[in-house]
């Protein structure tokens, strides 16, 4: 479960780089769209047999954990998704971006990690690269605490700040000046759980991250299609 919040507020030390606040509120940050796909137990048995994941930590040094797979849905499955999360954020286009130097975020990729492979990591994803974000789960009996949680910062006297990534920024290293923080320095405000077929979307600048991960065999695995967006 979330943990508590302090009950009174503690003033900020002075001087430290701080985030946004944009208080959680479903409909207006993120958006739970169930049943999303037509046929959710085929694309998971599509992608469960495919053979050619690409491997990241701890198998290789990567920043992303477990197996990744892109291309996982058919135009067709893609398009309905992306009809659902525009009528959802009611926007009338969604576009994958590209950066100057060639940088994009992996958009319609597979993931599979098992409970070994990673744990909780908050982070907000790129400002310049994606304005939504989403990740629909396709595990048909996912254990609790296996969803996404959103978070705010706790600074070491217990204040709590933020839980976006501010304009300019484009990422958490810039906006708080350090590439890592210790997992005390973030609180779980919320948490969606991950339910078969469900996908959460949300504004790619808040800080999130997988709740947590379980199972140890491919199949037993948390499977999740991961998105990211530019959206007008």
């Amino acid at each position: 479960m979330p943990q508590s919040m302090p009950t009174a507020p503690r003033a900020l030390p002075p001087g430290v780089p701080t985030l946004a606040r944009e208080p959680l509120e479903a409909g207006v940050n993120h958006w739970v769209i169930d049943g999303v796909l037509a046929d959710p137990h085929a694309v998971r048995a599509r992608l469960l047999a495919q053979r050619h994941w690409n491997l990241g930590y701890p198998h290789r040094p990567e920043t992303w954990p477990g197996m990744r797979l892109p291309a996982a849905l058919l135009p067709d499955e893609l398009a309905r998704v992306e009809a659902r999360v525009r009528a959802a954020i009611g926007c009338g286009r969604l576009s994958v971006a590209t950066a100057p130097g060639g940088a994009r975020l992996d958009c319609n990729v597979a993931q599979l990690v098992g409970a070994r492979e990673s744990g909780p990591r908050p982070h907000t994803d790129r400002r310049d690269l994606c304005r939504h974000a989403a990740v629909l789960y396709l595990h048909p009996a996912p254990p609790t605490g296996s969803g996404t949680s959103f978070y705010r910062l706790r600074y070491p006297n217990g204040a709590l700040g933020g839980n976006a990534c501010p304009p300019p920024h484009d990422n958490l290293v810039q906006a708080l000046g350090v590439r890592r923080l210790p997992p005390a320095a973030w609180v779980e405000e919320a948490r969606v759980e991950n339910v078969f077929n469900r996908l959460l979307v949300y504004k790619a600048a808040l800080v999130h991250s997988a709740t947590g991960y379980f199972g140890e065999a491919p199949s037993d695995r948390r499977l999740t299609i991961t998105f990211f967006w530019m959206s007008g």
